[in-house]
């Protein structure tokens, strides 16, 4: 048609030149796109007119040569003059650009302006001048180092956009096939961009300008170009495979790849067709390149899908290729040239195996994409089968390599859906092909990186089902044999590196408690051998030290124990030093897990059975020879052995995880004498400091530490005596050294039958001497260097702490006293004068810089220890009562009561002097000191100098010396300005905290021993007001003793200074909250405070007397409830502290009406109590994953040695309703507080329940409010005994009434419970019982369930009733009633009431009847053996006789007996646990045994007299339908999905032509510029729904697959006949990535429906008005190869699990957002 027209117009127009002209624009304008397609039309017409120099009867029009050469000129300059110009001003944004439609003009202009640029080098036929434009654009792709992609527009430089230059040199590449330089510039250019461009640019490089090139190409250039990309895409990705921007390197790579997998991947045979047959170049193989695997491999796990997709995508291609060709892969002969890793192999002989394998593979990965557990769970039985298959060959080579497993477990370890993580480490843990040694090796850096990264995941360790709490979890048991197994498996030499690198990952990064706890606990169960090195201690010192400092106190020292057992089993000990083992050692905290007297240090774990075998490197290992696991092989009994070079060692068990030990505990001192000659000899520094040396060949610990004795106590004389003290470090480290040493010995003396006190004195005495020597001339040596000494007592002070005392309650415990502790007290003895005369003269002057007051804390500590430790000693404590500290305390009161010197000496001495007062406070507490010794005389007179009086004119009761500060030093001195001491001032704020500390210490131990009797009222007020003062100076781990001495002021003045009290509970609680995120602090400052707050004095404050007060203890009670529903343990401290203040004395005693009158505060605080009966807080899952693994740390009792070192903390969320029933368990009916109180907190029970009941709010099956329903039940059951006959009459009709509430079966069965029991105690109750029979029967429904069992347990009531008979008769009438119910479940309880009911008196009143008796039945006996018949007859019925069966053998009618088996054990523990409720609401006996204050008696005895009921399982009764499938039948669900390129389409030319015009001319309506393609749907429901949908929103074209569909009865159901008013095309799969880029081409912007790191949301998308959209495959969405085309990806925002929406549902929602965007400018008909 072009053709016709530029005839028409040249023969209508004799000047071509003035047509010419006029089609052009000036330079310095912006021309309309319709010119330029005007001027392209018209250069394309006339460069195809012939050359001619006539005219044919002007038919036809030709040109002259003349003419065309001026034409030719013309079309040249218009590249330099037109094109280019515009092209440049459309990349600055200059001109008509600009406006409303910005990026849609661009697009515009630019594609009109390349479509000109294109005819005209095409008109030229000019290779030169094509060459000059394509080195014109290249400049653009060629970026300055350092310049950002948004500085790329080219502005003052000449340089196109980089948009703008890929269009225009995708439309000269097709003339530039024959210059080779300038194309592979281009395609150097394009590959650099690729590099460093964004996503979107990379895409339209990949696509316009690659894909271009290429197809210019004959089949020799392709293969070199192809070539030439391949090396460079996999040298970047080789060379970037470290780096953080790895994953966008995989991301691009990737794209070109897919890009180009036609290109790469077709098969041989097709490429030998189209060369000649003189040529034999083939196109390069990816799959010969190791990288290109890698980058597969690293695709497949990428984290963006669209990767993982193109990956995949490519891998399927590889697989189908080697198919083809069916040759082997890689050949033998490149096998045996190439020595690097082969990855990927095919063997034709084995194709149908290989074939299936990879289809699953594929299914798999694609599987896991769904995120959903029962969608992925049913694959991974096959994909096992597989991979044993393919590593089992028979011909020794592996035909599947291990690292494409490592894609599949990564993939499902970086899955949203933790369920699938947990399946993905579950069987992991659980592969059986990591027992081959090839496998594991190749697992190693797997395990070590990505699986050691999901392991940190502390959800993956909780509770399985049937797991009770306690146990260890399942994951735990699994992980430990899986490390078992991983290193036994492991080559020899492969063991030692692979271990480190796992010990360096605990190192490396932040772990949670519970994760690190049991890989811990996995370590340590690896058998003994040599593995760890120097840099294995130093990485376990490295996971001590950082990783696990803000993990809880119990778990990290049950981690510290697991750690510390590894590196006993597994240090080489020839490969390192005794500095390497104590270095280690230093960091195992005493408080928290390696403590004297633990098991960790000196008792053996796993004793009995063991024998020992010593293996060639020098360590032992051992095995049960009693256990016959161990003899087993793999196919007899599940038990493997793997030789090594020293025999047989290691061995695991497939099927008894938890009845093997995999190692021998290791004892520490054991480990450390076995292993003495064997370690490494140290360097050492010589005494004369010339050089180093080497210690003997044999090192021994003793030698170890007596050289480190000297080097601890060798110190330059200096006379500068402003030191800071010394780094307590080294004496903790040389303190453990001494003790271990001394217990080798020891245990070496008493093995070999010696005198174990003598040995251990000797060996103890010449370990020692260095420090006893320097010890002793403390005191006379006055040039003794000031460092030494505090060395020395710092060493001194650490072996007394690390050697508990012999005195204290636990060594009096013990039935004999440890020979260590008495050898060490024994040599101290002989040096303690000395000690206590240098540091009473030390404290008592000497000490005047900034540095002394931290070394004053030195020697106080050691004081105190000493005087402690040898207080018994009549001799010692006399001297020490009525010398030393007399002496101290003279000196202290003279410095404290001297004004005030502001300089650093004045300001030091006061500071010492209050802190040597507030130590002498703290050891006259423990009763150290008598009470008429002049040391105690002067301590009472400590009031005299706090209470002083002011000197007139102040009031004679001021409080000058409350909270005295330190006078801050001046900096420099005045006279010459320079500095003193600067630096170390920084500290001065902790000095002069500790200085208030002090006083406050000192107060406090003023009031216990003051003068008896309150404070003058003034003193009092003034007292606490100074309290409230110190508490806003101190920091708040200061605070204790202000809260210890406000704790015995707000008694006294409560009622007269009630706002002042106010204030100060206040205050202190503000500052308890301040303190919740610093558990160091938090719980004894917590415990100070509710001391203090809750003083016994002030909890029997009524609100007439102190309004203010109470309301206040009231609110800051309901706050601490609170605050405890966050952080477990907050509620336990309050509740015991008022138990033990309430809890009453035994009845008699002295204290009784003191008892009383406290007791009677307890019923001004009933909400505490009431709080308590049913505390218990439904905690988040990781919150109840730290108490649950605390319970199983606990449960190990001392085979952990963090349960003996680490205190216990009563933080248990069960604790507070331990508390409460052992104090309820406790009151007597026959005190009448006690009584009221009971009926009380009865009512405020039932109330609660009563208030739940009445909300609207539905409560489910162990939710908070189903617990708490449940535990007032438990509590009023508890207290029925004790309660009066006549309260308890006045609240059975409340009882009754809770009976017709819907309840939970746990609720419903302690209430059932409750009424037999008043009814057994109190039967003059039974006609009550009678009328809730009576009552509407629309009230009770099914909750007449209820009183139906009641009268199953019948049989325990009617021995306590009176007319037995008459009473019988009436539960028979009102039973029969309920026989005939509507409701099954009615009936039921029903027959089983008739059953047990009639079993009682049946037969006599059968007798009665026969016999003429009064009492006979009326004929009502034909009527019970009828219904009793027909129960019976439920045998053959299916579900009923089921349901008949189970309510027979249910617990609470069968074994449960009401009165025999009343107890706390089954109130609290038997019925939760047999009624479904949560295990953490069972409450085991051993935690009340536990409390001492727990009364047991015969009303409510605390373990059940009978193990009847204990002894049912919890599912006996529950039949629970869970069904099984085997792993085949669950494989067979699963739906296989289709391989698109794999469909047997014959390629065929495209065809690409519009809808038919006489169609178009039938339709008469308008349509939108939106043309959906849906070529790759192949469901008919689909395709018509989506018809249907475009017709109605006016879409200008839908595109199918096949017209063919439309025939389809399927399509046309849903599309209703709307197919005969919208244009159809038809376009194949095959051949849409033509017609995508002919649409490109034509304007449209191509926009795919998929999800993708860079997709856009369509809530924000804005479409252009020419839009294509593309829609995916219901299986597969849209091929990867198709994905580079499209222009953008929207995604559809999403709240709910399932990932994705039906086809048809996502592509209207589109349509209608493209529709409401244009609807206002076109205009439209509403539905």
């Amino acid at each position: 048609m072009s053709s016709i027209l530029i005839n028409a117009l040249l023969s209508s127009c004799h000047d071509p030149d003035t047509l010419f002209n006029t089609l052009c624009w000036p330079t310095d304008s912006w021309p309309d796109t319709e010119r330029v397609e005007a001027l392209t039309t018209f250069i394309d017409g006339i460069g195809k007119l012939p050359q001619s120099d006539t005219s044919d009867d002007g038919d036809k029009v030709a040109f002259s040569t003349a003419k065309r050469d001026i034409f030719l000129r013309k079309v040249e300059s218009i590249i330099w003059t037109q094109c280019l110009p515009v092209l440049l001003k459309v990349s600055n944004g200059n001109g008509a650009c600009k406006g409303k439609r910005v990026q849609d003009g661009r697009a515009e202009i630019t594609i009109a302006v390349c479509r000109l640029l294109s005819v005209c080098i095409n008109t030229l036929c000019d290779t030169a001048v094509s060459g000059r434009v394509a080195r014109a654009v290249l400049p653009s792709f060629q970026r300055p180092d350092g310049e950002t992609e948004e500085e790329l527009p080219g502005q003052g430089e000449g340089r196109l956009g980089i948009d703008v230059a890929i269009e225009a040199m995708s439309v000269i590449l097709p003339t530039l096939s024959s210059n080779e330089e300038l194309t592979t510039s281009i395609l150097s250019s394009a590959l650099s961009c690729i590099k460093t461009l964004s996503d979107a640019l990379v895409s339209k490089i990949t696509v316009r300008l690659i894909f271009t090139l290429l197809n210019c190409y004959s089949e020799d250039g392709i293969a070199s170009k192809l070539q030439f990309i391949l090396e460079d895409l996999c040298s970047w990705h080789k060379s970037d495979s470290s780096n953080t921007d790895s994953p966008v390197v995989t991301e691009r790579t990737l794209l070109c790849l897919t890009t180009l997998s036609d290109y790469l991947f077709s098969p041989a045979k097709l490429q030998q067709h189209t060369l000649p047959q003189s040529l034999s170049y083939t196109r390069p193989d990816p799959r010969r390149s190791l990288q290109f695997w890698r980058i597969l491999q690293d695709g497949l796990t990428h984290k963006d899908n669209v990767s993982r997709k193109r990956a995949l995508y490519l891998l399927k291609r590889c697989v189908a290729l080697s198919e083809d060709e069916a040759v082997d892969f890689p050949s033998s002969s490149v096998s045996s040239e190439v020595n690097e890793e082969i990855i990927f192999r095919w063997a034709p002989d084995r194709c149908k195996l290989l074939r299936e394998f990879w289809e699953d593979y594929a299914l798999v990965m694609e599987t896991l994409e769904e995120n959903q557990i029962h969608v992925v769970r049913p694959v991974l039985n096959r994909i096992h089968t597989l991979i044993q298959t393919a590593a089992n060959d028979s011909q020794g080579v592996s035909l599947f390599h291990p690292s494409w497993l490592l894609g599949v477990y990564q993939r499902m370890f970086h899955s949203e859906n933790k369920s699938v993580m947990r399946e993905g480490v579950d069987h992991l843990l659980e592969l059986q092909v990591l027992r081959r040694p090839a496998f594991a090796l190749a697992f190693s850096q797997f395990i070590v990186g990505p699986f050691m990264d999901v392991m940190s995941e502390s959800s993956l360790f909780h509770r399985t089902a049937g797991q009770s709490v306690g146990e260890c979890p399942e994951l735990g048991g699994k992980l430990q044999v899986f490390m078992v197994t991983f290193f036994s498996s492991l080559p020899q030499e492969n063991r030692g590196p692979v271990l480190l690198q796992l010990v360096q990952r605990l190192g490396s990064q932040h772990w949670c408690a519970v994760p690190i706890l049991f890989l811990s606990r996995a370590l340590s169960h690896l058998p003994p051998c040599p593995l760890l090195g120097p840099d294995g201690l130093q990485a376990l010192r490295e996971v001590l030290r950082c990783t696990m400092i803000t993990h809880q106190v119990l778990l990290r020292g049950a981690a510290q124990c697991f750690l510390l057992n590894t590196a006993l089993s597994l240090t080489h000990v020839t490969s390192v030093t005794l500095d390497d083992v104590f270095s280690l050692l230093l960091h195992f905290r005493a408080d928290e897990s390696l403590r004297r007297g633990t098991s960790l240090w000196n008792q053996v774990l796993c004793g009995g059975g063991m024998r020992n075998t010593t293996l060639e490197s020098g360590t032992v290992w051992g095995w049960n020879e009693g256990t016959p696991l161990w003899n087993q092989v793999l196919c007899g009994g599940g038990m493997r052995n793997i030789t090594l070079e020293s025999g047989t060692v290691w061995g695991w068990n497939e099927e008894h995880h938890s009845g093997i030990r995999y190692c021998v505990g290791v004892e520490l001192c054991d480990w450390l004498a076995d292993s003495e000659g064997s370690f490494r000899p140290c360097v050492r520094e010589p005494a004369d400091g010339t050089s180093t040396s080497t210690s003997p060949e044999r090192e021994t610990v003793r030698g170890y530490v007596q050289h480190q004795m000297e080097f601890f106590l060798r110190v330059p004389a200096s006379s500068d005596q402003t030191d800071s003290v010394p780094d307590p470090g080294e004496a903790e480290l040389l303190a453990k050294a001494i003790l271990l040493c001394v217990d080798i010995e020891w245990r070496t003396q008493r093995r070999s039958g010696g005198e174990e006190t003598t040995g251990v004195s000797g060996g103890m005495d010449s370990l020692l001497r260095p420090l006893l020597d320097t010890l002793s001339r403390l005191h006379t040596n006055v040039y003794l260097p000031l460092r030494k000494t505090d060395k020395s007592l710092q060493l001194l002070l650490r072996l007394l702490q690390l050697t508990p005392a012999r005195h204290t309650p636990a060594a009096v415990e013990k039935e004999q006293e440890d020979s260590v502790t008495v050898s060490m007290e024994t040599l101290v003895l002989g040096v303690v004068e000395p000690i206590q005369e240098f540091i009473l003269r030390r404290l008592s002057g000497e000490l005047q810089e900034l540095c002394d007051v931290e070394r004053a804390e030195l020697y106080l500590s050691v004081l105190k220890e000493v005087v402690l430790m040898y207080s018994v000693l009549e001799w010692n404590h006399s001297k020490v009562q009525e010398a030393y500290f007399p002496r101290l305390l003279r000196y202290v009161l003279r410095t404290l009561e001297a004004d005030q010197i502001p300089s650093v000496a004045g300001q030091v001495s006061r500071a010492v002097a209050m802190a040597s007062l507030a130590m002498t406070c703290e050891v006259a507490v423990l009763g150290v000191f008598n009470l008429q010794s002049e040391t105690t005389i002067l301590l009472v007179h400590l009031s005299s100098y706090f209470y002083s009086p002011a000197p007139p004119p102040a009031p004679p009761l001021s409080l000058v010396n409350f909270n005295q500060r330190l006078l801050k030093p001046p900096t420099a001195d005045p006279s010459t300005g320079v500095s003193e001491q600067g630096p170390l001032l920084k500290d001065w704020g902790r000095v002069a905290a500790h200085f208030i500390r002090d006083q406050w210490t000192c107060l406090g131990y003023g009031r216990r021993i003051g003068p008896p009797g309150p404070l003058e009222l003034p003193r009092a007020s003034g007292s606490l007001q100074a309290a409230i003062e110190a508490l806003s100076l101190l920091p708040s781990g200061l605070v204790l003793p202000v809260l210890d001495f406000m704790a015995s002021m707000l008694p006294q003045v409560a009622l007269s200074e009630e706002a002042l009290c106010v204030e100060a509970v206040t205050v202190s609680w503000k500052l308890v909250l301040g303190l919740s995120s610093n558990p160091h602090d938090f719980w004894p400052t917590l415990q100070g405070f509710v001391t203090m707050a809750f003083h016994h004095s002030l909890l029997e404050l009524t609100e007439e007397q102190a309004p203010g007060l109470t309301a206040t203890l009231q609110q800051i009670a309901v706050e601490l409830m609170e605050l405890s529903q966050a952080k477990t343990g907050v509620f336990n401290v309050l509740i015991q502290h008022c138990c033990h203040t309430w809890l009453p004395s035994d009845p008699g005693s002295d204290g009784e009406s003191q008892s009383d009158a406290m007791f009677s505060s307890a019923l001004l605080h009933l909400d505490i109590l009431a709080e308590a009966c049913v505390y218990g807080p439904v905690f988040r899952r990781d919150q109840r994953l730290i108490q649950e693994v605390q319970v199983y740390v606990e449960r190990l009792g001392e085979e952990c040695a963090a349960n003996t070192a680490v205190p216990s903390d009563n933080r248990d969320d069960q604790f507070p309703r331990v508390c409460v029933v052992a104090f309820l368990s406790r009151l007597q009916p026959s005190n009448q507080l006690h009584e009221r109180l009971m009926e009380e907190l009865v009512l405020r029970l039932l109330k609660k329940d009563e208030a739940i009941s009445k909300s609207k709010q539905r409560y489910y099956s162990n939710s908070l409010q189903h617990r708490v329903k449940n535990r007032v039940w438990q509590t009023l059951l508890m207290l029925l005994p004790k309660l009066r006959g006549e309260f308890v009459g006045t609240v059975l009709g409340r009882v009754f009434e809770a009976g017709f509430v819907s309840n939970q079966a746990s609720v419903k069965y302690l209430i059932e419970w409750e009424m037999v029991l008043i009814l057994v105690q109190y039967p003059e109750h039974i006609d009550r019982l009678w009328t809730c029979f009576s009552v509407d029967q629309e009230k009770t429904k099914t909750s007449v369930c209820t009183f139906l069992s009641v009268l199953v347990h019948l049989n325990i009531i009617m021995p306590q009733l009176k007319e037995k008979a008459v009473q019988w008769r009436k539960a028979l009438d009102v039973i029969l009633q309920w026989c005939f119910s509507h409701n099954f479940s009615v009936r039921l309880y029903a027959l089983l009431a008739l059953k047990r009911v009639w079993s009682l008196e049946g037969a006599r009143a059968e007798a009665e009847e026969g016999a003429g008796g009064e009492d006979g039945l009326g004929g009502l006996a034909t009527v019970v053996k009828a219904c009793l018949h027909q129960a019976e007859a439920m045998q053959s019925t299916g579900n009923a006789n089921k349901n008949w069966t189970r309510i027979q053998d249910h617990f609470f009618f069968g074994v449960f007996h009401p009165v025999r088996d009343y107890s706390v054990e089954t109130i609290f523990y038997t019925f939760p646990s047999l009624s479904e409720v949560f295990e953490d609401e069972w409450i085991p006996p051993w935690k009340f045994e536990k409390l001492v204050d727990f009364s047991q008696n015969a009303s409510l005895p605390l373990r059940n007299p009978v193990p009847d009921l204990s002894q049912i399982q919890p599912g006996d009764w529950i039949q629970q339908d869970k069904g099984d499938q085997d792993g085949e039948e669950r494989w067979a669900e699963v739906q296989k999905k289709m391989t698109p390129w794999r469909l047997g389409i014959q390629e065929q030319e495209p065809e690409l032509g519009l809808v038919p015009q006489q169609r178009a001319a039938r339709l008469g309506k308008l349509h939108s510029a939106l043309l959906v393609v849906a070529s790759l749907i192949d469901k008919p429901t689909n395709l018509g729904g989506l018809c249907r949908t475009c017709e109605i929103f006016g879409a200008s074209g839908l595109v199918l697959d096949s017209l063919r569909h439309v025939s389809d009865k399927h399509f046309q159901a849903l599309s209703v006949s709307s197919e005969l008013w919208l244009p159809l095309l038809e376009v194949k799969p095959v051949e849409l990535a033509d017609f995508l880029q002919l649409k490109k081409r034509e304007g449209y912007c191509i926009v795919g429906v998929e999800q993708t790191a860079n997709s856009q949301s369509l809530k924000d998308y804005r479409f252009p008005e020419k839009t294509l959209l593309l829609l995916g495959n219901e299986r597969e969405g849209i091929p990867a190869n198709l994905l580079q085309l499209l222009d953008v990806c929207v995604e559809i925002p999403q709240q709910g699990v399932i990932r994705s929406l039906n086809v048809h549902v996502s592509a209207a929602l589109l349509v209608w957002e493209y529709t409401c965007q244009y609807l206002s400018s076109t205009g439209g008909k509403s539905d």
